[in-house]
């Protein structure tokens, strides 16, 4: 253990401009918690190979660590919340709750703040550290991240010999749906926990939520009408029965590859092409019909806009729709309502909208060629 402490020392030395002190504190505490895994671990005890597993953990702690270090004290803040955002998002509100996108969103950031502090306790406790630690340099906060990312995904056993994440444990007690089979004393559990399951074997590629998803949503306008559409489709969703398509977009907002996207759901390959284009017909009834106007308004392809069309895209559209919808499409960006326009075009609602839906299409095919 101290060839490898001694090891850890050096990589961070080359690889930060953090001080003798710092590097040699940081790797000392890195090369205690591999010591402390290799010993309680009966997997790596009876591999026959305890030296090999202790310098691939610590390799990998090591290259965590210099990961952060390198997003910097903001980014790497980011970086983390994406992180664990991304695996709590589906546990943290009921699913029988018509909770918004950006309600939703709320939850996890008041979830995540009580589980830092949760994490550095948990830092402070099993590492060498004063009670009142708090990382103060760069490395050290780089270190707290690193941990706090290992620490959410450690594997908790549960009855059934089954596991899961500690914090999708704490995401589900948070929002009230842990079911009573799986209650379990969680302090007890995690008290000195090893993260064995974790540490000898990859975890599944979780993408993070985009940088806007933790961001406050008045900063930029573009995503507070982004959120808007996102929230509107979902309610769309929810209101026409369509859960599962529901789940499946929003595990596509995470950019979940494919095949973990059907773990998650519990699908096979040809289900989940199913669910994608049942999705995809409930996407296009929403932009070109019921919300056409916050999508291209979003989208900025809006009446003002010519639907999103240049001059020479917009002149062919003219050339492919009828006289009618020529007419239609005057009176809508003369502003009239759609009951007087259907009333002047001799229209009943439902062949007004046929044809607007028609005409919307169109132009989104030119747009899209």
């Amino acid at each position: 253990m101290e060839a490898l402490s001694e090891k850890l020392y050096q990589g961070l030395k080359q690889a930060t401009p953090a001080s003798d002190r710092n590097c040699r504190d940081v790797a000392e505490r890195i090369s205690q918690e591999v010591q402390r895994i290799c010993t309680q671990s009966k997997r790596i005890q009876t591999s026959g190979n305890i030296d090999a597993w202790a310098v691939s953990l610590g390799k990998h702690r090591l290259t965590q660590c210099l990961r952060y270090y390198k997003l910097g004290s903001r980014q790497g803040r980011i970086e983390l919340h994406s992180t664990l955002s991304a695996i709590i998002y589906r546990y943290i509100a009921p699913p029988q709750a018509q909770a918004s996108y950006q309600a939703r969103l709320t939850l996890i950031e008041d979830f995540l703040q009580g589980f830092y502090v949760e994490t550095l306790n948990a830092f402070r406790r099993e590492n060498p550290v004063p009670p009142d630690y708090q990382p103060r340099t760069l490395l050290e906060l780089a270190e707290y991240m690193a941990f706090s990312e290992r620490y959410g995904k450690r594997r908790i056993p549960l009855p059934g010999r089954r596991s899961q994440q500690l914090v999708i444990l704490r995401a589900q007690t948070f929002s009230k749906q842990q079911p009573p089979e799986t209650a379990v004393d969680i302090e007890q559990a995690t008290e000195g926990g090893t993260a064995e399951a974790d540490d000898v074997r990859e975890m599944l590629p979780y993408h993070r939520l985009r940088e806007e998803l933790v961001a406050q949503p008045d900063t930029l306008p573009e995503e507070v009408q982004r959120n808007r559409v996102i929230e509107a489709l979902l309610s769309y969703l929810k209101e026409r029965n369509q859960e599962d398509c529901a789940d499946y977009f929003t595990l596509r907002l995470l950019d979940l590859p494919t095949a973990e996207i059907e773990s998650m759901l519990g699908l096979t390959p040809r289900q989940r092409d199913y669910l994608q284009q049942r999705f995809k017909y409930h996407l296009i009834r929403f932009a070109l019909s019921h919300h056409w106007e916050l999508v291209h308004e979003w989208l900025e392809a809006d009446l003002e806009h010519n639907l999103g069309l240049t001059a020479q895209q917009w002149e062919a559209l003219k050339k492919v729709i009828t006289q009618k919808q020529e007419k239609l499409l005057q009176l809508k960006q003369q502003g009239l309502e759609d009951t007087e326009i259907a009333q002047i075009l001799g229209l009943t609602s439902t062949q007004f909208q046929k044809q607007w839906t028609k005409l919307l299409e169109q132009a989104w095919e030119i747009r899209n060629f």
